[in-house]
């Protein structure tokens, strides 16, 4: 494929070089949060920082680890693994927020996803939709040892990805109303856990590149909780699920040193 950067070296869309990340890389979807990752880092530095693509490379554990944010959704996401992959990247952890959707998941716990409903476009264009959009189960491993290790409250099970916000949270307002709706009742009483935007595309990309990759998210909140009447506070803080994803990559790095 042609090179459409000014600089050849870098990646287009990433702006980033081969050698410039570790194997290991975070992504998150805002570009802010990248900092906020970097900083559990020993000696982060910037690398790039380029549409909504920001790139920081530092260490764990003595090993070069990345966080690359994504942008919103499943094309943008898709581009960056592939150019990360790109760049040397094999091991790659999701971390952002969710909605959930089953009654027993609050607001402020994390969900670590295992596999994901592919409702969405992006993945269409990898794989037939027969494929299954799962996630690597070393990683997810990594990720539920580092939730307990923290004691946080997670869930562990099927996401669901859509390319539309609004169609989750105004479904009925839409001309396919009856579509989004019926669907969302299949997807609760099949037990999935929660909504969230970029999985099912990376799941996908990572079984075609023949790299891993995993999830983990906040809940924001939970619009189920809100119909019943029950609890639901809306959380922004995203640091408890920044600590499990970092933990399970110190944890990869353990186990594979050894």
């Amino acid at each position: 494929m042609k090179n459409y950067s000014e600089d050849a070296s870098r990646q287009y869309h990433i702006q980033v070089a081969e050698g410039e990340v570790g194997r290991y890389v975070i992504l998150p979807g805002d570009p802010k949060r990248c900092e906020k990752i970097a900083k559990y880092f020993d000696d982060p530095v910037l690398i790039a920082d380029n549409r909504e693509y920001v790139t920081y490379t530092g260490t764990l554990e003595g090993v070069k680890v990345s966080v690359t944010s994504t942008g919103i959704g499943g094309p943008s996401a898709s581009i960056a693994m592939e150019e990360l992959y790109r760049c040397g990247a094999d091991t790659f952890i999701r971390i952002g927020t969710c909605g959930g959707m089953q009654k027993d998941i609050k607001s402020g716990d994390v969900v670590v996803a295992t596999g994901a409903i592919r409702m969405e476009g992006t993945s269409r264009e990898y794989a037939p939709m027969e494929f299954p959009a799962v996630a690597d189960l070393t990683v997810t491993n990594a990720l539920t040892a580092a939730a307990k290790k923290k004691g946080v409250a997670f869930h562990t099970g099927v996401v669901q990805c859509k390319d539309a916000f609004y169609g989750q949270h105004e479904p009925e307002t839409k001309p396919v109303s009856y579509d989004l709706m019926n669907k969302w009742e299949a997807w609760k009483r099949m037990g999935c856990l929660a909504s969230e935007m970029e999985s099912a595309a990376l799941f996908i990309v990572a079984s075609y590149l023949r790299v891993r990759a995993g999830s983990c998210f906040l809940v924001v909140a939970n619009q189920e909780r809100e119909k019943l009447g029950l609890e639901n506070p809306v959380v922004h803080d995203t640091d408890t699920a920044i600590q499990v994803a970092v933990e399970a990559i110190r944890d990869l790095i353990l186990q594979e040193k050894r």
